[in-house]
């Protein structure tokens, strides 16, 4: 489980910029949460704030009880994390990228090859496996990526905007993926700007506007309290309301 109390997050030589101004939320096990809103609203940096990448500056984060920053590493062996910027290693095949980051979570021999062997056939990777990664397309980097980071069977897994550049029968692939670790209960939060991906995989969403939680609740308490009939015009109204419904 996610727990995310009064989190704050800065930037700027004179703390100007509030990337995360006071969110507070919960992300369940056993559920898909999904956290939405527009461009700056702080949906990366509270991704990163969540996989220990940078620290907040005022507030709480919890994973499983482990604070994010006084118990990062521990934090770090419990997470699968996509974030926005792929990085995979060029020069290494489908495979190894996908390898290499087993190792690093100290899965080995067998377990490891038979783990990454899985991996790449259910992202249809298994014709890529062993050729260098440089040349990829964008859904091809994308889809290794996520084998990389769900390589240790994490508990908890933070994935921005997973689809970009995935084609539908690949979006459709992830959806099942999606739906079979929300079955296995693991915790699973990722940002989109696809209502949907939201509509189809989300048991609660998160609004954010302007750093802070504007609204939670499932698609549907959100379209009763605003009175819309469509996800995208619930989520415009309370953007545009700036209410404070958050459940």
């Amino acid at each position: 489980m996610i727990e995310v109390d009064r989190l704050e997050k800065h930037f700027g030589k004179h703390r100007e910029i509030k990337a995360v101004a006071g969110a507070t939320f919960r992300a369940e096990d056993g559920e898909i949460t999904g956290l939405l809103g527009p461009n700056g609203a702080g949906k990366t940096t509270l991704l990163r704030t969540l996989a220990t990448l940078i620290a907040p500056d005022a507030g709480s984060a919890t994973i499983d009880g482990l604070d994010v920053v006084r118990d990062r590493y521990a934090v770090r062996g419990r997470i699968g994390v996509l974030s926005d910027a792929r990085g995979l290693y060029a020069r290494l095949t489908a495979r190894e990228n996908v390898r290499y980051y087993g190792l690093l979570h100290g899965l080995a021999g067998a377990a490891l090859d038979a783990r990454v062997d899985t991996l790449l056939t259910q992202f249809g990777l298994a014709e890529l496996a062993d050729r260098r990664a440089h040349g990829f397309s964008q859904g091809e980097r994308m889809k290794v990526a996520i084998a990389r980071a769900l390589v240790h069977d994490p508990a908890t897994i933070l994935l921005d905007e997973p689809t970009n550049g995935l084609d539908i029968m690949s979006i459709r692939s992830l959806r099942e993926l999606l739906r079979g670790l929300r079955q296995a209960g693991k915790c699973i939060l990722f940002s989109t700007h696809v209502m949907q991906e939201v509509a189809a995989l989300c048991d609660t969403v998160v609004i954010l506007g302007h750093g802070r939680v504007v609204a939670s609740g499932t698609g549907a308490d959100l379209m009763r309290r605003t009175g819309r009939d469509s996800l995208e015009d619930a989520f415009v109204s309370l953007l545009g309301s700036g209410e404070g419904l958050a459940a």
